[in-house]
């Protein structure tokens, strides 16, 4: 006898079954329209039988207008496992109306049809519009569950309507139901992984909707039982395929007469089902069941966009704490404490009890943490994991048994590589939680011989069984281990700069050596880069050559005052109220004492000084040529203080001078006042051209700041001839710097791109890449506190060919994966460019 295990189910083919239910019939046609295959059934809804429809034209079966609908549905048809449906459609010369699914199995096109139900009650659209505004109204997950769940039942006008969520271990459980009175409740209840098999599950993420309309009725079987090639027809897709035996014996041991599942799907992923169960045989019209399988989409988006909302939140707070322990880090001298300072929100970060740093054979250690022999057997097993990925549990004992000994402590772990030495980690640990779960019934099903054969046998009590979990902690969610996961490479940078500090004197020194000589290419290249950038935008507005000397010279002069501000204090924060008088008296002489600063002593990082100066420089120097400071009698009010989330906000305020006419049109340095700051540091500036004087409110955000991402889009296209190539149409620019970004997409435009997108971040880039599927890309490396590696991979799996440009020159440290992807190196140049975009043809 064959062996009997939890995989039996798992094994078993329920997508060739080889039979419907019997509410509709199916017909499978080769390409040529010859009927290859039919269900038993067809002559009760076409008059002829089964075995006289194979071989067939399907135009001697079907009507020539339904024939012509088919064909319709094909012409749109989308995707592998795309259906399309056409509901009302008389398929025999002045037969009753069908709803009919049509969908490609192989090199078969199958049709399926039901006889149409009159449902005068139901305006689709109308209906699914309102059940979506009722769910969306809900604030909580648990309200919006809840409503969801009532929505369908009174759609479906099912008994039961479940809405069941699975967990990471696969097991499911009801966390909201719509129930008709008197039947009991589910709710809370959770099932096995193993009632639901995998195959089932892959079909639940590739067919949105299932309906068993009743568990008893005989199913027709389809004609031939193979087809040419000897394998049955799939009928993954199919709307009528007949159902498991060993489901139907599972749903008649919970005295279910039908049954309706609509999908949940996250990122594509099984999340879980709108189960709904009746107490007798019911069918749900399919203008219906097509209502419910849209609302369950919907339902997907609302509730991935909320989840999706929450850890991008979670994500943001690790990114504010990156930045900090960066700034930390390089202003401290004082090794591995240093981090120190951060346990605390480390630690709340991860939701944890208690979190440890191991580097070294040193420990610092915040809250509840393993320490001697226990840490150092954890330390063992994690070495022997692999290094390559953060490694997370709830269940620690599970896979070290001796840690049931530390539960208290360490019963669940979240471990960070922070080196590339054996032993680094940074720890996360959580303790045991002791919780009570109700089954539905003994989760280990019973392996006994049951009627179907050397088969698992489904489980025939559903009554509620407790079980007491112990040795577990609470699961990591996914946003805090999002959140953990984006600080990997700050960890990693972290304990870098801190091992380069522990090193031997002559090791360091070389280190360091190669650093200072890339890290002064990687500046050289990006300066030259931005003074080019800056040469190409300003000769727009510009009418004669020394106009244009005086306007770039005069940018060109305001990035040198704010790199010598930085660099008199070792490339460490620069004084705001310096970097405005620099400006002032550089360029307004003795009208410099008309511009009235106040505002507490704030420092900006290096980072953002550059941005800062540039923005000020166009407000100074537009104020002394039309502005309040023209003439004599005007002021400038420049004040500024610190919000409550550590934002620099600051206000440019002028009165006095000739009355402000709004321009009728928009230079560079109009683009550089409005859109550097949220372009290259994600913050905030608002223009207002006011009768007596010009207003600009500027908000820097904190994480710039010391006291202690949006896309812009691209100036219009250049109207100069160049010469263009045969190339991509759309590219994606990801780039942080703006002046580089706004320089770069000219110069794509003049050589034939017809449409640039322009990210500043991974996160940006990646949803742009959602939205649309570029032609071509060309990618920054070095995107100021992040890399666009993880945009390359996307690039990758999406087949799109794509650039590296980099300040590093030939030093760029690429993955293997990506060691044969052309670096073009900054400043760039339209000779690389155009070789770039040839090569992508």
């Amino acid at each position: 006898m064959a062996d009997v295990d939890l995989t039996n189910c798992d094994r078993e083919p329920i997508h060739i079954l080889g039979a419907v239910q019997p509410f509709g019939f199916l017909l499978a046609v080769s390409r040529d329209w010859i009927v290859a295959h039919a269900s038993d059934n067809a002559v009760a809804f076409l008059g002829l039988p089964a075995d006289d429809l194979i071989g067939q034209s399907l135009t001697q079966v079907l009507d020539g207008h339904a024939i012509h609908e088919i064909r319709g549905r094909l012409q749109i048809m989308r995707g592998a496992d795309a259906v399309e449906r056409v509901f009302g459609l008389a398929l025999r010369p002045g037969g009753e109306p069908f709803d009919v699914a049509v969908h490609y199995s192989g090199d078969l096109l199958v049709i399926e049809a039901e006889p149409s139900r009159a449902d005068s009650s139901l305006e689709a659209a109308s209906a699914v519009r309102s059940m979506a505004n009722r769910v969306a109204e809900r604030k909580s997950l648990e309200d919006l569950f809840h409503e969801a769940a009532r929505q369908v039942r009174a759609l479906t006008e099912f008994d039961r309507v479940m809405v069941y969520r699975f967990d990471q271990d696969g097991a499911g459980e009801v966390v909201a139901e719509s129930v008709r009175p008197g039947i009991g409740s589910f709710l809370g209840l959770r099932y096995p992984a193993t009632d639901i098999p995998q195959q089932a599950r892959a079909l639940y993420e590739r067919n949105w909707l299932r309906i068993i309309a009743d568990v008893d009725a005989v199913t027709p079987q389809i004609r031939p039982a193979l087809g040419p090639t000897g394998e049955p027809l799939d009928l993954s897709m199919s709307m009528l395929r007949a159902v498991s035996p060993i489901h139907i014996e599972y749903l008649r041991n919970m005295g279910v007469g039908a049954s309706l599942s609509v999908s949940i799907l996250r990122q594509g992923r099984l999340w879980g089902l709108f189960a709904c169960h009746h107490y007798g045989p019911h069918h749900v019209s399919y203008e219906r069941r097509t209502a419910a399988e849209l609302f369950g989409q919907i339902f997907s988006y609302m509730l991935e966009s909320r989840e999706q909302a929450a850890e991008a939140q979670h994500v943001q707070r690790a990114r504010n704490l990156h930045d900090r322990l960066i700034s930390a880090v390089a202003a401290s001298a004082s090794g591995p404490e240093s981090i120190t300072p951060f346990l605390g929100e480390l630690c709340g970060l991860a939701g944890c009890d208690g979190v440890a740093l191991h580097m070294a054979g040193q420990t610092a250690s915040l809250g509840k943490v393993l320490a001697g022999e226990p840490l150092e057997q954890l330390i063992g097993f994690l070495d022997a994991q692999g290094r390559d990925a953060v490694f997370h549990t709830h269940h620690l004992s599970a896979l070290l048994p001796q840690a049931a000994d530390w539960r208290d402590v360490a019963a669940g772990v979240v471990a960070v590589p922070v080196s590339r030495q054996p032993g680094d980690y940074m720890l996360f640990f959580r303790g045991e939680v002791v919780r009570e779960v109700t089954w539905a019934g003994d989760p280990n099903k019973p392996v006994s011989i049951g009627p179907l054969g050397a088969r698992l046998t489904p489980r025939q009590s559903f009554e509620e069984w407790k079980e007491t979990v112990r040795g577990q902690s609470r699961p990591w969610t996914g946003s805090e281990l999002a959140a953990v996961e984006s600080l990997r490479l700050t960890l990693l940078e972290v304990v870098l700069r801190l091992t380069d500090l522990a090193n031997a004197e002559r090791g360091k020194a070389q280190h360091r050596q190669e650093i200072l000589i890339a890290e002064l290419n990687h500046r050289v290249r990006n300066i030259l880069g931005l003074i080019r950038g800056l040469i190409s935008q300003s000769r727009d507005g510009a009418s004669t050559v020394q106009q244009f000397f005086e306007v770039v010279s005069g940018r060109v002069q305001a990035l040198a005052r704010a790199h010598d501000q930085i660099t008199q204090h070792h490339w460490g924060p620069g004084a705001l109220t310096e970097l405005i008088r620099g400006e002032a008296e550089a360029y307004l002489a003795a009208k410099a004492e008309r511009l009235v600063l106040s505002g507490p002593d704030v420092l900006i990082e290096p980072q953002a000084f550059s941005t800062l100066s540039l923005v000020i420089h166009e407000l100074v120097t537009n104020s002394a040529k039309y502005g309040a400071l023209c003439d004599s009698r005007g002021k400038v009010h420049v004040s500024w203080e610190v919000d409550g989330a550590g934002a620099l906000k600051l206000k440019w305020r002028e009165e006095g001078g000739p009355a402000v006419r709004r321009p009728t049109r928009r230079g560079f340095g109009s683009t550089i006042i409005e859109r550097s700051i949220p372009h290259e540091l994600g913050g905030e500036a608002m223009v207002d051209f006011r009768p007596e004087g010009l207003s600009v409110a500027l908000r820097i955000p904190g994480r710039f700041v010391v006291q202690s991402v949006s896309r812009a889009a691209g100036p219009a296209p250049s109207t100069r001839k160049s010469a263009q190539v045969s190339g991509p149409a759309h590219v994606l620019l990801v780039e942080d710097n703006m002046i580089i970004a706004l320089d770069l997409e000219g110069v794509l435009l003049k050589l034939g791109v017809r449409q640039v997108d322009m990210a500043s971040t991974v996160s940006a880039a990646l949803t742009a890449l959602d939205e649309a599927r570029p032609d071509f890309a060309m990618l920054d490396l070095n995107l100021g506190t992040e890399t666009s590696i993880p945009v390359a991979e996307r690039l990758l799996e999406m087949g799109v060919p794509f650039a590296f440009g980099t300040g590093f020159g030939d030093q760029a440290n690429l993955p293997e994966a990506l060691s044969r992807v052309t670096v073009i190196s900054k400043p760039y140049s339209e000779k690389a460019l155009r070789e770039a975009l040839a090569a992508a043809r």
